[in-house]
């Protein structure tokens, strides 16, 4: 049973910005004198952030309330909280389901998540956050919500309408984040390329980018969820002529085949985007792509998804990912059913990765004998595990460094490549100099 100081265990699902928020409602609940503990057994309150994106992450969702509950019923716990996307999409079925929950508060409502929990609300501390990253780097969220029509997505239902944060108060967090030793911002919303469209009539991206490199501390910064349509393509200065922008670009293009790309609303053709992406590279060279896809839509038969295959071994993105298609209830695709097999979804998927390791595998290769800048996220026995510019944590190749004894968490090393596999690569120490300011394009 939990102690007499109050505790509490924060339970996180999902995606970045699901992190963000725990961090900001961590940062509250710290100021009201609340412990935090690592498990809910044993702990006063649990609280779960969910996730409602698709069929599997509303599954662990479920799964891990059913948990706390289970433990409040045995006594080991004393109150269970729900909170975000899957409570904002759910909350009624869910109270009828699972009504042992104390409960539910959805999406962007951290302040009833504090007062349900005893708290005052400290509003002069929005924006601080306690990280649950390694401290060297943080998640920036930049927006919150949507207001893209895309037929398959169910985030304008749960986050709402594109709401940009003010710049200034990027700015801050920005600071206050570099003053806690962060040196990587990762900058992540529903839409980046949105951002301020709707506070200062224009989109103003490439500016939010030029501003927060100016931000002292603070020597890598990552651009995430770029979306193709409408693409700002004055960041791509930034991204050629900044030093402190990573050459990285995230931008979840989901398909190719114009039938698909029009039933999806996307608001682009193959045509389009075959151009932006050319364009990209040609603006920014040495710019590493990553790209998420979509296999096992309704309208993709086996035609669309040749085509998406050829256009992967053509496009030879550096970084990709493949979810199968989630048919969610309220979005516009669901009246078409969901007619292609999950096994056949499965056997896309995999074909598809098929491809991207031999591509992935052919471009680490290339890299054998190279030197780099690599930032270190983890020392163990001897080795260290580092990233690249190419390299967000968590989704990307990770460099394992031998005979890194003197290596540090959270400094930058160069390295020379050493061997190589279809995800990962392997490196020596070039130089213990953890000042060495490698070009951010250096290969």
């Amino acid at each position: 049973m939990a102690g007499t100081d109050k505790t509490v265990n924060i339970i996180t699902l999902g995606c970045s910005k699901n992190i963000v928020d725990s961090e900001v409602l961590m940062k509250q609940l710290q100021d009201n004198d609340w412990k935090f503990t690592p498990t809910s057994d044993g702990s006063d309150i649990a609280v779960i952030n969910t996730c409602g994106f698709i069929e599997a992450a509303k599954k662990e969702s479920i799964d891990t309330i059913l948990q706390a509950v289970q433990l409040k019923k045995e006594g080991k716990l004393k109150k269970v909280v729900v909170m975000g996307c899957l409570s904002e999409r759910y909350a009624e079925e869910l109270k009828k389901e699972i009504p042992d929950v104390d409960a539910y508060i959805g999406a962007n409502k951290m302040d009833q998540v504090v007062l349900e929990l005893g708290g005052n609300l400290q509003n002069e501390l929005l924006g601080e956050r306690m990280l649950t990253t390694p401290q060297h780097f943080a998640y920036l969220k930049i927006s919150e919500g949507c207001d893209r029509p895309c037929s398959f997505c169910s985030i304008p239902l749960m986050r709402g309408v594109h709401v940009s944060k003010p710049m200034e108060r990027v700015l801050t967090e920005a600071a206050r984040l570099a003053a806690l030793g962060v040196k990587e911002l990762i900058l992540i919303a529903q839409d980046s390329t949105y951002y301020g469209l709707d506070l200062y009539g224009k989109r103003v991206l490439a500016q939010l980018l030029e501003k927060l490199s100016l931000i002292n501390g603070i020597e890598w910064i990552r651009l995430m969820y770029a979306f193709p349509t409408g693409f700002p393509v004055d960041i791509l200065e930034q991204l050629n002529g900044n030093s402190k922008l990573c050459r990285y670009l995230d931008m979840p293009v989901q398909h190719v085949a114009d039938a698909v790309l029009s039933s999806m609303k996307r608001g682009i053709s193959t045509k389009q985007l075959r151009l932006l992406i050319d364009n990209i590279r040609r603006q920014v060279p040495g710019i590493t792509l990553r790209t998420t896809l979509i296999v096992g839509y309704p309208t993709e038969g086996e035609k669309e998804f040749r085509e998406l295959c050829e256009f992967v071994k053509e496009t030879e993105f550096d970084r990709l990912g493949v979810f199968t298609y989630s048919q969610e209830d309220g979005t516009s695709a669901f009246p078409l059913g969901d007619p292609v097999p999950q096994n056949v979804k499965e056997h896309r998927r995999d074909r598809i990765m098929e491809i991207q390791q031999e591509i992935s595998m052919k471009k680490n290769m290339a890299l054998i004998g190279k030197t780099a800048r690599v930032l270190v996220d983890q020392c163990m026995d001897g080795v260290a595990i580092g990233r690249t510019y190419r390299d967000a944590p968590e989704v990307d190749n990770e460099v394992t460094i031998h005979q890194a004894d003197a290596l540090r968490v959270g400094e930058f090393y160069e390295v020379e490549f050493t061997d190589a596999e279809e995800y990962d690569m392997f490196a020596e120490l070039v130089s213990n100099e953890t000042t060495a300011k490698a070009s951010n394009s250096s290969s």
